[in-house]
């Protein structure tokens, strides 16, 4: 099994790999507390960007909490993944939520990514 792991290397860290998934979406999960926007890239593993705004979860401790679920459930679930690259949006109201309604919203988005995978690999780079 590979490793389970979050580190420098899953994450996206240039506003160029920001952009290339904004701009080259190929695969979205829509939610009214989330949105994940999904593009291949060229590498052997998943990674991640993080976009919670002050503007739709007020305190910052909420906001660390809801980045701390995604990181863990991305971790659990960055096998089922492939070599994508992709970017978690909050939206408002997921604050509102309780960790466990967090974690398992997430977590469903995560299969429900997965899913649209197997069903439709016509987005290339």
């Amino acid at each position: 099994m590979p490793e389970a792991t979050f580190c420098r290397n899953k994450r996206l860290l240039t506003a160029r790999a920001y952009q290339a998934v904004f701009g080259g979406t190929c695969f979205k999960v829509a939610h009214p507390h989330l949105l994940l926007l999904a593009r291949p890239n060229q590498l052997s593993h998943p990674r991640l960007g993080l976009v919670v705004a002050k503007k739709h979860i007020r305190h910052a401790v909420n906001r660390n909490r809801v980045k701390r679920v995604v990181r863990e459930t991305f971790r659990l679930a960055q096998q089922q993944l492939d070599s994508l690259d992709v970017v978690f949006l909050s939206r408002p109201g997921m604050d509102k939520l309780s960790p466990k309604e967090q974690t398992e919203l997430v977590e469903n988005s995560w299969r429900r990514l997965s899913r649209k995978l197997q069903v439709d690999q016509s987005c290339e780079n």
